[in-house]
């Protein structure tokens, strides 16, 4: 198997660190994610909006959108994992409510449910103005880590 395709072994941090550092991550730095704060109950961010971003219609696209919510509610996860845990996104809701447009999206997400093997994510999307773009509902499953033997 290539490097490039085998999963790292190395331990992630866990809590705000942890939280800082899915934000800071490959996907995100690509979408221009800016971490604006962060704490275990709330993270604020914005997207700066970028040629790659826009659809056809001339509005930012949605997948870039819920992608945006993803990487916050990811981040709001492991910034609540005990060390030992690890967490994927069990489902995901997107209602949106207008176009999205730039110069950058601002999002606020914070929690519905933290529990010992699920948390629950609201994270609401804005337009420069204000209006809201879209409101995304996230689970996060909590599981266990991997051992190196398995």
């Amino acid at each position: 198997m290539a490097n490039s395709t085998k999963r790292s072994s190395k331990v992630r941090a866990v809590g705000i660190a942890g939280g800082r550092e899915v934000v800071l991550s490959g996907t995100p730095r690509t979408l221009g994610v800016r971490l604006l704060a962060l704490t275990r109950k709330k993270v604020t961010a914005e997207m700066r909006i970028k040629p790659l971003h826009i659809n056809r219609g001339g509005r930012v696209n949605g997948g870039a959108i819920m992608a945006f919510a993803d990487v916050l509610g990811a981040a709001r996860t492991v910034a609540n994992l005990k060390p030992g845990y690890r967490t994927g996104t069990l489902e995901s809701k997107t209602n949106f409510f207008a176009a999205g447009v730039g110069p950058a999206l601002s999002a606020v997400s914070i929690p519905l449910h933290i529990g010992r093997t699920t948390m629950v994510w609201q994270t609401t999307i804005r337009n420069p103005d204000g209006r809201i773009v879209a409101i995304v509902t996230q689970t996060q499953i909590v599981i266990p880590a991997r051992s190196n033997a398995n």
